[in-house]
């Protein structure tokens, strides 16, 4: 008698002596099958490609904000009344936040300083903010807070965008380069939108 037969024998006279020992047998395999099952949908469905994973990382990247962009976030959809007015209730209350609070004019500096100042964290040495973007510009190279464009420069989420005599505040950056942005009087309202890397002269940096 080979020893395979010798076990199978032992099994079945097991069996006899214990009805239920081969229905307990059964049922172990089965849930050590199942287990294994589970064990390898989870790895599956946890197990993320380095593409997705990346792509996830550029999401919640661009989904960063501060309190000077929820700010400007705000009053997205506020207009020219009437168009071409550079006023507004509602930009008479961003002049406001510069010092001397001047009448209607171009407004994007305006806009910078009250979403500035809404943040806590208001423009110039004595928090007076700026109606010119030129005075913003010379005021923060002399705070060491200008960060001239450049090669290799990249703005941080945050940081106000100077543009030739018009600025905003940067919310984002693609991967090309891009840069997005909401602005005060850009096409007489507040709205978002995109430059090319090399458009803007500098950033003024607020953290």
């Amino acid at each position: 008698m080979t020893l395979a037969t010798t076990l199978d024998r032992i099994a079945q006279l097991q069996a006899l002596a214990d009805p239920q020992a081969a229905a307990r047998t059964a049922a172990a395999q089965r849930a050590a099958a199942a287990g294994a099952t589970q064990a390898a949908t989870t790895t599956a469905a946890t197990a993320t490609p380095t593409g997705f994973a990346t792509a996830l990382r550029t999401a919640s990247s661009t989904g960063a904000t501060t309190p000077m962009i929820e700010a400007a976030r705000s009053q997205q959809g506020v207009t020219e009344q009437p168009p071409g007015s550079n006023d507004a209730p509602q930009i008479a209350a961003y002049r406001q936040a510069t010092e001397g609070a001047p009448g209607p004019g171009p407004w994007c500096a305006y806009f910078v300083s009250w979403a500035a100042r809404q943040a806590g964290t208001p423009l110039g040495d004595r928090g007076q903010g700026f109606g010119s973007v030129d005075a913003m510009w010379s005021w923060a190279q002399g705070a060491g807070r200008g960060v001239p464009n450049g090669p290799g420069i990249s703005p941080q989420v945050g940081d106000v965008i100077v543009l030739d005599q018009h600025t905003g505040i940067v919310t984002g950056v693609r991967p090309d380069g891009t840069v997005e942005t909401i602005e005060g009087n850009t096409s007489d309202r507040v709205d978002v939108r995109t430059h090319p890397a090399g458009e803007a002269i500098g950033y003024v940096r607020m953290t």
